[in-house]
């Protein structure tokens, strides 16, 4: 994809230019800078740290040919579930850093929200007469190149999340940020960036707003956790989700498959090697079996040995607090596993938590819920079999409530609400001039839950009878 904008590009770089010069003028910016959060526990690696790096909100522009843009367009009327990626350039810029990565991929991403980034079904590029959609997008820098040239300070991959139904511009950021301020490591990062699309022949980039930077979860996630953390990188790790049946870890007659890249879901997606695949399978299912299968005192002892158990319900814990309902304990979906071993039966399994959209007030009919903020915390959900077992053990229940009681104290400054509703307001003031977008979808935030939600009461920021920190908080005190 060599074209003037390369050329200039390049040439800007080498000449310590410290922002991309491109045919239609400078990217967007600069950005004002976001207060670092200092309680947040970062994981020790320096790609990690320097993306993800709250302090300046990294602008993402993305380059493409008309013709690979309608290509993607094509592939998305023939298959809507498709991961094929496109050929693309991208610059990324943050403060006076920038980074030009030539001939990356760039995917569409989401399950019931994926959508078509222009215009309706069977229509191609409109030149400067776009209807712009939102949709969630991957980017991947090192799929056509498998070079550190091809990186951002080693990082290979990001995901781009619009915000979908969080007319608050907030939930998804807030339950990441609180997972690392309360320690639990397994939790992706993710901050804000904008984004803008450049099609080949546009006269300028359209700005897509505002967007969620999230950390994937794969291979490279488990490495940059090895220490001190997972233990070991050479382990089984699963995508769990709602296929043909949730996953509730109910049941080995589930639909397991490999990640091949064919776009087909499966209730429990391996995300290793297809060398290690049949054993990966054996070893699940035994876990599942077994979870099943054992008397209440033989799990208690089992799951002790096979499992921190304080990070679980630590973990579980802030899930329940935010209110995540679409969840293994309810609705059976989205959550990774982890197995720090290829041994069928020794090894330690971690719980990832994963998509939290529909949280903070963002609640629906699902499972056992029609209310996540004043459901029970103790009886969450009535299908996901580890939860449904651990709290059968009072010594777990215990370490699960107490857990919630350090979340909602004040002293803390985790989930209270005024702890919670300052942290808000900051974030949303970082990028509220940022919101209007090309678009004109979602131009503005404001204090509601998604249009769909069951309880369209709940607010974030007013500090009222129906703010979802404080009628939560009130559901935890008075746990038995």
């Amino acid at each position: 994809m060599k074209h003037l904008l390369n050329i200039l590009l390049c040439t800007a770089l080498l000449l310590g230019c410290n922002k991309p010069v491109t045919p239609e003028g400078p990217v967007p910016g600069p950005t004002p800078p976001v207060e670092e959060n200092p309680a947040t526990p970062m994981i020790n690696h320096p790609g990690l740290q320097y993306v993800w790096d709250e302090s300046v909100i990294p602008e993402i522009t993305v380059h493409i040919t008309k013709d690979e843009w309608n290509a993607l367009l094509k592939r998305y009327d023939e298959d809507n579930h498709n991961v094929d990626y496109f050929h693309a350039d991208f610059t990324y810029k943050k403060g006076d850093d920038v980074f030009f990565i030539e001939d990356g991929g760039l995917r569409l991403r989401g399950n019931t929200s994926r959508r078509r980034p222009e215009g309706k079904k069977g229509q191609m590029h409109q030149t400067d007469k776009a209807d712009w959609q939102h949709c969630h997008f991957g980017i991947n820098f090192r799929k056509f190149h498998k070079d550190d040239a091809h990186t951002i300070n080693g990082i290979r991959k990001v995901n781009l999340k619009w915000f979908k139904d969080d007319p608050c511009y907030v939930r998804e950021l807030y339950c990441y940020d609180l997972y690392r301020r309360y320690g639990i490591w397994t939790a992706a990062h993710d901050i804000y960036c904008r984004l803008w699309i450049h099609v080949e022949g546009d006269s300028k980039p359209a700005y897509y707003g505002v967007y969620e930077m999230i950390e994937p979860v794969d291979d490279k996630f488990v490495e940059k956790r090895v220490t001190n953390m997972f233990g070991i990188k050479n382990g089984n790790l699963w995508k769990c989700g709602w296929s043909n049946m949730g996953a509730f870890l109910d049941s080995v007659d589930a639909k397991f498959g490999l990640d091949e890249d064919t776009g087909e879901n499966f209730t429990y997606e391996y995300k290793g090697d297809e060398s290690d695949y049949e054993a990966a399978v054996d070893q699940l299912k035994d876990f599942i079996l077994k979870l099943n299968g054992k008397s209440d005192e033989s799990f208690y002892q089992w799951i002790k040995e096979v499992c921190d158990v304080q990070l679980l319900l630590k973990t579980y814990a802030v899930n329940v607090a935010v209110g995540m309902w679409d969840d293994h304990w309810n609705n059976g979906n989205n959550f990774y596993m982890y197995f720090n071993s290829y041994d069928k039966y020794n090894y330690k399994f971690f719980l990832i938590p994963y998509d939290y959209d529909n949280s903070l007030g963002t609640t629906a009919n699902c499972g056992a819920q029609n209310d996540a903020g004043r459901h029970d915390p103790y009886n969450w959900g009535d299908k996901g079999v580890l939860m449904k077992r651990m709290m059968k053990h009072q010594e777990f229940r215990d370490i699960y409530k107490n857990a919630l009681l350090e979340l909602i104290d004040p002293a803390n400054g985790l989930f209270d609400m005024d702890a919670s509703v300052a942290r808000i307001e900051a974030w949303q003031a970082k990028v509220r001039e940022y919101v209007p977008n090309d678009t004109g979808e979602d131009i503005a935030i404001h204090d509601t839950p998604a249009s769909w939600s069951t309880h369209r009461e709940y607010r974030l920021m007013d500090k009222g009878k129906d703010n979802f920190f404080a009628v939560k908080a009130e559901v935890i005190r008075n746990m038995k």
